[in-house]
């Protein structure tokens, strides 16, 4: 069970506020050993000066804080704000915490440091995707342990067959860091489907290349060049055929959970409307994400009225011709350079279209249209 399931478990089984905080060992010691000398108190009386999981001392306001795990010159503490509670209840939760954690650590038994914070991590992030209401900001555990605050590049990678074992964490680590850099950050989260959270000077490094200063990259021109060297690097070493969806660089602390939930609708939606790519950018998906919310069966009816002859878009070469010809932002010269064909085949084909569906693209109302057509085709065509 993570933290955040057995927590919330916790919360709803006292019926009081319940969250995890730090405290410098000196403050957490001091308070220890002063309660410890009021037998009163009914508190646990240390033994050492060392920090024992379960233990618990009077925190601010009357809560309680009971000790869930020592880095260096922290404690992880939980914090339960209820009062009073009998001495009984006081080493059952302490109890219950210890043993909660015990089989945890159990479970990242054999990983490495960096493997078991970054499944924590992911687990975490995993199960506020999951909530109807997420939290959006990391707990302090998961933000002292990792590099969070640092301006990141996060990718979202999605395979398209299982993890093949355990050891694939391990190798997928050392790849990364040699393609991308040292720092990155690597974050399984589901089954098939990695957090991967590369440095910022990357983009500097992509910008860097020589090239005329009428030629500069802009930073989504930059994302896309490292988003399609990063996937192909990894669909020919690593993993085979994948998905990969690149947004713009964040402070992971404070936005690691909507960048995640947009990087995922991003792979979606790219897996739905554009079959056969496999890099998907969610600042050219807009259209894409309007059209996803409209119903299934007003999808068909839009299509099926739009059209008189609902085969048009049938037709491969047509099809083919359509997707370069918006691709090219409608430029005729450069579809027909494009598709390695005269200018005028291009326009004989346009005009074929026009008086099949009595829709000239080369217009830009009709051409909206069409766009809208040939994505939801797309997909009602496979419902």
């Amino acid at each position: 069970m993570s933290d955040a399931k057995w927590i919330m478990q916790l919360q709803a089984v006292l019926d009081c506020p319940v969250r995890e905080h730090k405290l410098p060992i000196e403050d957490w010691l001091l308070l220890s050993n002063e309660q410890g000398r009021h037998q009163n108190d009914g508190l646990q009386k240390p033994k050492t000066n060392a920090v024992t999981i379960g233990d618990y001392v009077s925190g601010a306001e009357g809560a309680i804080w009971f000790a869930l795990e020592q880095e260096a010159d922290q404690v992880h503490v939980l914090e339960v704000n209820r009062q009073p509670f009998s001495e009984m209840e006081l080493r059952l939760i302490g109890w219950t915490a210890s043993q909660i954690l015990a089989d945890r650590s159990k479970h990242y038994e054999g990983m490495t440091e960096s493997e078991r914070y970054a499944r924590e991590l992911g687990t975490w992030i995993d199960e506020q995707l999951d909530a109807s209401e997420p939290k959006l900001l990391l707990p302090d555990r998961l933000i002292s342990r990792g590099r969070l605050f640092s301006s990141m590049i996060p990718f979202l990678l999605v395979c398209e067959q299982s993890e093949p074992n355990g050891e694939s964490f391990g190798e997928l680590e050392k790849l990364l860091r040699t393609f991308l850099a040292e720092e990155v950050l690597i974050i399984p989260l589901k089954d098939q489907e990695w957090l991967i959270l590369g440095p910022a000077s990357l983009i500097n490094d992509a910008q860097s290349g020589e090239r005329d200063e009428e030629d500069e990259e802009s930073l989504e021109e930059s994302l896309a060049s490292i988003a399609f060297g990063l996937h192909e690097m990894l669909e020919s070493e690593w993993i085979g055929e994948c998905h990969l969806a690149v947004s713009h660089p964040l402070s992971p602390a404070n936005s690691i959970v909507g960048t995640t939930a947009l990087l995922r609708e991003t792979v979606h939606l790219g897996r739905a409307f554009h079959i056969g790519s496999n890099i998907h950018l969610p600042w050219l998906l807009h259209l894409e994400r309007l059209l996803n919310t409209i119903p299934e069966p007003h999808r068909i009816k839009f299509v099926e009225q739009a059209l008189k002859r609902t085969d048009a878009f049938l037709d491969p070469e047509i099809l083919t011709t359509l997707e370069t010809f918006f691709s090219l932002d409608c430029n005729v010269s450069e579809t027909a350079k494009k598709l390695y064909i005269h200018r005028n085949t291009l326009l004989y084909r346009l005009d074929k279209l026009k008086q099949e569906t009595e829709l000239d693209v080369r217009q830009f109302r009709d051409a909206v249209l069409v766009k809208i057509i040939l994505l939801l085709y797309k997909v009602t065509k496979r419902a």
